[in-house]
C-alpha cells in the first residue's frame, strides 16, 4: 500500500515540479546549501533549489518523512517516486501519440493523413508535420532544405536545433520575424495538447474558451508555467519521426529547449516583458478553464433563478402557516 502511495505521489513531479531533474539533485542542491556558507550558486544550481521548494510545496509531506526513516526506506521512496514519474510521462507521451495525429488530420485537412500509429511516417519527411515542426525564422514553403540530423555546407540548408522555437508553438503555426514574441506559445495543437494531458483528452476538442474568467491556479506561477512547458516536449516528440523517447533528437536538445522555455517565464528582461508573461499566462488560464459568466447575472436575474425562487417560496410557506397558528 505504501509503495502504491509513493507511485502515485510521483506522477505529478514531471508535471508540476521539474522535467529532467532527479528528485536525488534536487536534494543534493539543497543539502549542499544548508551545509555550505557560501551564497553564490550557478544557474543550474538555482534551477535546482527552485525545483526543490517546489518539490516540498507539492509533496509537503516528503521533507517530515524524509527526516523520520531509515536510510534504506528513504531511497526505496525516492525510487518509488521517481518510477511513478517516469510512468506517468511515459502514460503522457503515449496519449498524445495518437491524438496529435488526429487534430493534424483535422486542422490541414490532408490528402494525405498522418498515421496515428506510425512514427516513422512523422517529422521532416511529413509535409504536415514538418510544417509544424519547421524553424519559426523559416517559411516551410520557401526552396530551402531543413537538415535534421547531421551538418550541411550546402548554403540553403538549415540546421534543426533548439536555438530555433518550432511554428506550431506559434498561433496560427507562423511567427513575425519582427516581433518574434507576437503569438508566441499560442499554438492551437499546443493547447489542445495541454488540455488532454492535464483535464482530458475529450476536453481537447473544444480550446475556443476565453474571456475574463478567474485564474484558478495563480497561487502557484512556477506549476502553470510547468504544465505548459512539458506539453510542448511532448507535442514537438509527438510531431517528430522519433520512435523512443530521448533528450537529444540529432541536433536538437530537449533538455535545452526546455530551459528556454522556462527561462522566457520566470526570467524577463524588464517589468514590461513580466506583464507580458502574465497576460499570456491569463490567457492559457482563460483557454483550459473557460470563462465564468455568473458575475454577468444582475441581482433580478439571480432572484428568479429555481433555487434563489424555491428558498424565497418556501419562506413564503413558512410565514403563511406561521401567521394561521
Amino acid at each position: 500500500r505504501q509503495t502504491n502511495y509513493y507511485l502515485a505521489q510521483g506522477r505529478g513531479i514531471r508535471r508540476t515540479v521539474t522535467l529532467f531533474d532527479s528528485i536525488e539533485d534536487l536534494v543534493a542542491e539543497n543539502d549542499r546549501r544548508y551545509d555550505d556558507n557560501d551564497d553564490t550558486a550557478t544557474i543550474d544550481q538555482e534551477r535546482l533549489q527552485i525545483g526543490y521548494d517546489i518539490l516540498i510545496r507539492t509533496l509537503p509531506w516528503l521533507l517530515k518523512t524524509s527526516s523520520n526513516v531509515e536510510h534504506d526506506d528513504y531511497t526505496r521512496m525516492l525510487k518509488m517516486l521517481r518510477q511513478g514519474a517516469d510512468g506517468a510521462q511515459g502514460d503522457d507521451t503515449s496519449k498524445l501519440k495518437t491524438l496529435i495525429a488526429d487534430w493534424v488530420n483535422r486542422e490541414l485537412k490532408l490528402n494525405t493523413p498522418v498515421d496515428p500509429d506510425d512514427k516513422h511516417s512523422r517529422g521532416f519527411i511529413s509535409n504536415a508535420c514538418g510544417k509544424l515542426l519547421c524553424l519559426a525564422e523559416l517559411d516551410w514553403n520557401s526552396p530551402v532544405y531543413v537538415v535534421h540530423s547531421e551538418t550541411s555546407s550546402n548554403t540553403n540548408c538549415y540546421i534543426v536545433t533548439d536555438l530555433s522555437f518550432p511554428a506550431f508553438l506559434y498561433e496560427k503555426y507562423t511567427a513575425n520575424l519582427d516581433n518574434l514574441e507576437e503569438g508566441l506559445f499560442k499554438g492551437k495543437i499546443l493547447v489542445q495538447g495541454y488540455k488532454a494531458v492535464f483535464t482530458s483528452p475529450s476536453s481537447a476538442k473544444n480550446i475556443e474558451g476565453d474571456g475574463d474568467g478567474a485564474d484558478v491556479i495563480e497561487n502557484n506561477r512556477r506549476t502553470k508555467t510547468a504544465l505548459g512547458i512539458k506539453v510542448k516536449k511532448h507535442v514537438r516528440f509527438a510531431l517528430s519521426s522519433v520512435t523512443s523517447w530521448r533528450t537529444v533528437d540529432g541536433n536538437f536538445n530537449y533538455v535545452q529547449f526546455w530551459w528556454s522555455i522556462v527561462d522566457f517565464f520566470e526570467r524577463p528582461p524588464g517589468r514590461e516583458a513580466q506583464r507580458r508573461v502574465n497576460r499570456l499566462l491569463e490567457w492559457w488560464t482563460r483557454k483550459v478553464f473557460g470563462r465564468s459568466r455568473r458575475e454577468d447575472l444582475s441581482d433580478a436575474a439571480r432572484s428568479t433563478m429555481s433555487v434563489n425562487a424555491l428558498a424565497r417560496q418556501r419562506a413564503q410557506l413558512n410565514d403563511a402557516a406561521f401567521d394561521l397558528n
